[in-house]
């Protein structure tokens, strides 16, 4: 199989499936090293594929509704972080990233890509057996999640509980 067409196969099952697909996954069923799998990625990124990484492999979002996105930035400490996701996707929104501003380092972005209790449960399971830190730790708490919404009433309803729950930043 020539690196194109492997690309090519590789992008048809992002075409294909909804399914995350972990990059190790993919190396062995194409009988190639992971590190050809992520530069065949960044190729096809290149090539104009909105191909993004997830917690759970990489996938192509598929657009079936008419969505707004909008940031949100939140405050809040590490044992709150389950409460404060579980407020956004009770609306029904999907919450694709989590970014801080680091004085150092500028902006640091971490996919997400959270859209249910199912893949919040995941992520929160993978945090804790990792015995992670979240990266706001890096900016004491303060961070900014981009929040995709069926509308802006949905996002008007999430800012207002986080802001109840005292875990929206003030301006």
């Amino acid at each position: 199989m020539t690196p194109k067409d492997r690309r090519d196969f590789i992008l048809d099952i992002f075409l294909k499936d909804d399914t995350p697909q972990k990059g190790n996954k993919l190396a062995v069923e194409l009988g190639v090293t992971r590190q050809v799998i992520v530069k065949d990625i960044a190729i096809l990124r290149a090539e104009g594929n909105n191909i993004i990484a997830t917690p759970e492999g990489y996938i192509i979002p598929k657009t079936v509704r008419k969505t707004i996105k909008r940031m949100i930035a939140v405050n809040h400490s590490k044992d709150d972080i389950e409460e404060e996701l579980k407020i956004i996707i009770k609306y029904g929104a999907i919450i694709e990233d989590v970014i801080v501003e680091h004085p150092v380092y500028g902006e640091i972005k971490g996919m997400l890509m959270i859209k249910s209790l199912k893949d919040l449960e995941n992520f929160i399971k993978r945090f804790n057996s990792k015995n992670a830190e979240p990266i706001s730790g890096l900016t004491g708490g303060i961070h900014i999640h981009t929040i995709d919404a069926e509308n802006e009433s949905v996002i008007d309803d999430i800012k207002e509980e986080l802001r109840l729950k005292g875990f929206l930043a003030s301006d």
